[in-house]
């Protein structure tokens, strides 16, 4: 005899893929983080917040790219975005940081970072 499951059965059944640089996912006060290092990294950024040296932070911001004749575009015609893990304003400089948290940097992201220069837009990345 055999049983018969629905789709949605099967995919609760299904282990969720491996990070190919081994991160888990990891849940900090309901939020979910792409590993434990930038939880961490949220946590130090939120003491500062509290703290004042930083204010308006902010995580997993998107960033359109654009080249010199608009936005970049997928084949599907969606725009091309950047996320990054960490957007705040420093109080002492006021300049607003992006920040990203990188223990592997991929090709995407190196090629994603040079378009955000070209833009104007630097990236501060942080080792885990």
């Amino acid at each position: 005899m055999t049983t018969k499951m629905t789709a949605a059965e099967f995919n609760d059944m299904k282990k969720p893929a491996a990070n190919k640089f081994g991160a888990r996912r990891t849940r900090v006060d309901g939020e979910l983080f792409d590993s434990a290092s930038e939880a961490k990294r949220w946590g130090e950024l939120r003491y500062l917040e509290m703290e004042g040296s930083i204010r308006d932070l902010r995580r997993q911001v998107d960033f359109p790219l654009k080249g010199p004749s608009g936005p970049l575009l997928t084949d599907k015609g969606r725009e091309i975005v950047y996320r990054a893990d960490f957007v705040y304003c420093d109080t002492k400089t006021g300049d607003c940081v992006i920040e990203d948290r990188k223990g592997h940097p991929t090709p995407e992201y190196k090629l994603k970072k040079a378009i955000m220069a070209a833009m104007g837009l630097k990236i501060i990345e942080t080792r885990s």
